[in-house]
């Protein structure tokens, strides 16, 4: 006989389980029937945590990110931005990002799972290592403390996603991340002084 998880042990089975049924058929073949089969447990159970399969898939996604998170630090402000920005372009063309572009395109035609995406989209565990990274660049003295913004921290990330989106493919080219950090983060964290 099994033994009986509660709390954060299920909880974290559910996740992955949602998130290996994403992986395997994306966010459209992600039911709470597959879910709960893989997580060993029932619909109930699930419901109870997440009311509804699009705060299930933004849950499940969430658990992949913070998982998969980098954090460089090549010693340089240019040096770690451009590593974050070719990891991200990484996930993005990856098993990874497949699941966000799934979550984007179903949120065309779900409002719900739109305003979760968006309601989620504040201070996220990204925007937080891009800050840590100012801060960093800050410590070295390579940046004034006065660029240490949110809104300074996550422009590049913001960049990429608009490539991405004006693109229409899954990665984006080297030089193109080279730019962004050369032609406008560097510029706006230098110009903040």
């Amino acid at each position: 006989m099994s033994r009986r998880r509660r709390g954060e042990e299920l909880e974290q089975a559910i996740l992955r389980a949602a998130a290996e049924v994403m992986r395997e058929s994306g966010y459209a073949g992600m039911t709470m029937d597959r879910v709960a089969a893989r997580a060993g447990t029932n619909k109930n159970a699930i419901y109870r945590r997440w009311p509804h399969r699009a705060a299930l898939g933004i849950a499940a996604y969430r658990h992949l990110s913070d998982a998969a998170l980098p954090n460089p630090d090549t010693g340089t402000l240019r040096g770690d931005a451009l590593e974050m920005l070719r990891r991200a372009n990484e996930t993005w063309s990856s098993p990874h990002g497949a699941i966000l572009r799934g979550l984007l395109a179903a949120a065309a035609d779900d409002p719900e799972l739109l305003t979760l995406m968006r309601a989620r989209s504040g201070a996220d565990a990204m925007d937080l290592a891009w800050i840590a990274m100012l801060e960093r660049a800050v410590a070295r003295g390579e940046a004034p403390a006065a660029a240490v913004r949110p809104r300074v921290a996550t422009t590049p990330m913001m960049l990429l996603r608009a490539e991405y989106a004006i693109r229409g493919i899954p990665s984006v080219p080297d030089e193109v991340l080279v730019d962004i950090v050369d032609e406008v983060f560097l510029p706006l964290v230098r110009g903040r002084g």
